[in-house]
């Protein structure tokens, strides 16, 4: 099913794209939600009126990503973790982990902004990206030391 996105949606697109998607997913989450319109010629043309709002929104919403992105550029954060033998750790520094510790320095992102390819399972300073924008990822410094 087509539909056209009324807000951006970070796995589907950006607000004014039409996209397809699964009848049951836009039946039941984004029509509801308010979140999406059906591509109809209609719709399309409401939407084609208002494309200047849409871009005018989108812009905003990068700048404050950019403006964001370079605060995190700058951030390190401390994950401390229990130490095996060596440097081996017993469990592993997920995303999870490393939003915990970002929230202690007032730095809120969630989860799914964390790309984190694999977990860290070892002591050390890590490059860490951050996906605040599609196309905006700072790196910030993840330090892990042992408990």
């Amino acid at each position: 099913m087509k539909v056209i996105l009324k807000e951006t949606i970070d796995s589907l697109g950006i607000i004014g794209t039409e996209v397809k998607v699964a009848p049951g997913y836009a039946r039941n989450y984004l029509l509801p939600q308010g979140k999406a319109v059906p591509a109809t010629p209609r719709y399309r043309k409401l939407l084609e009126h208002e494309r200047v709002k849409f871009e005018l929104q989108i812009a905003k919403e990068k700048e404050l990503a950019e403006q964001m992105a370079e605060r995190l550029v700058q951030v390190e954060c401390q994950v401390a973790a229990k130490v095996h033998e060596g440097e081996r750790l017993y469990g592993s520094v997920t995303a999870r982990d490393i939003v915990d510790a970002l929230a202690k320095n007032d730095i809120v992102v969630e989860k799914r902004m964390v790309m984190l390819s694999e977990p860290i399972k070892s002591i050390g300073d890590f490059k860490v990206p951050i996906r605040v924008y599609k196309e905006v990822e700072p790196e910030i410094t993840v330090h892990v030391v042992p408990e």
